[in-house]
């Protein structure tokens, strides 16, 4: 029952909005646990460092409190656990993050997060070169027990769940909305064989969140702080995935790059990485992990 009960907790906190880590952090300075905020009055939320009227009244939002046993119910019935930056199963790169989760919803096997990991992005509209490069990769490290870490898109995300999958190996998807909902649906079948090869689906977003694209930026600081490194495969100029590889150089991982036709539309970001310093690498042993 306690176990249940806490549960509820963590998935009530990811619901307040605008609470990001330093509130919450400052909140558990004071209340010591998340049950003590839950039942904390207006007045005691008061004079907490960063904690103003807004948060307050964002705490004390009685439609969360209702929500919150919604998620629990529907969580349990589909497998779907939740685990807090305390807890011992949350990624030790992730923690020291600028921003890191508070929670993470997570499907499948919770001991992934512990593996060491690489993560695989690239461009949504890949050519056969970036798909056959990706599951060449993929396959090749998760052979070397290697967690995959990539978004679940399509193209070169896809591909690179795949490469692992038929290797065998692990991989974990980082979802920009809530675990209720797998997006693109015509990933889904893709998010099972995930699911039945010990892999993870994995996102900080409560059920019920819709894959908005204001999502993803955020999403993409996951995908590289999960991660000892990132390996970009085909990227146009202005793409998603250099937004990944920014987070990536912010938290002090590995960017490596693979090469591209000059001629590609898809190989102007990755090049242009190379020229500003990334790893160019043509072999999956040149990736330290």
């Amino acid at each position: 029952m306690i176990k249940v009960e806490e549960k509820y907790y963590k998935i009530w906190i990811t619901l307040i909005k605008g609470l990001g880590i330093k509130k919450y952090t400052n909140l558990i300075n004071k209340f010591k646990t998340r049950k003590n905020i839950y039942y904390a009055k207006k007045e005691d939320l008061t004079n907490i460092p960063l904690i103003d009227l807004r948060t307050i009244e964002n705490i004390l939002e009685e439609k969360n409190k209702i929500l919150a046993k919604q998620c629990l119910i529907y969580m349990e019935k589909n497998n779907i656990d939740i685990i807090s930056i305390e807890e011992k199963e949350y990624p030790i790169n992730l923690i020291n993050i600028y921003s890191p989760p508070i929670c993470l919803y997570i499907r499948g096997n919770k001991n992934i997060l512990k593996n060491k990991s690489i993560a695989i992005v690239g461009c949504r509209d890949c050519t056969e070169y970036g798909k056959k490069t990706a599951q060449k990769f993929s396959y090749n490290l998760a052979q070397n027990k290697i967690n995959i870490v990539s978004g679940l898109a399509k193209g070169i995300d896809s591909e690179a769940h795949l490469g692992a999958i038929y290797a065998k190996g692990l991989t974990t998807a980082v979802l920009g909305n809530g675990l209720d909902t797998i997006y693109p649906k015509e990933n889904y079948y893709l998010a099972e064989k995930i699911l039945r090869n010990n892999g993870a689906i994995i996102s900080e977003y409560p059920l019920g969140t819709k894959p908005e694209k204001a999502n993803f930026p955020a999403r993409n600081r996951i995908i590289s702080g999960i991660s000892k490194g990132v390996l970009v495969i085909e990227a146009q100029e202005k793409s998603g995935t250099l937004i990944t590889t920014d987070f990536a150089l912010e938290q002090g991982r590995d960017v490596y790059v693979v090469p591209g036709n000059i001629n590609s539309i898809n190989s102007v970001g990755t090049n242009e990485l190379i020229k500003q310093g990334a790893k160019l690498v043509t072999n999956y042993k040149e990736i330290e992990y």
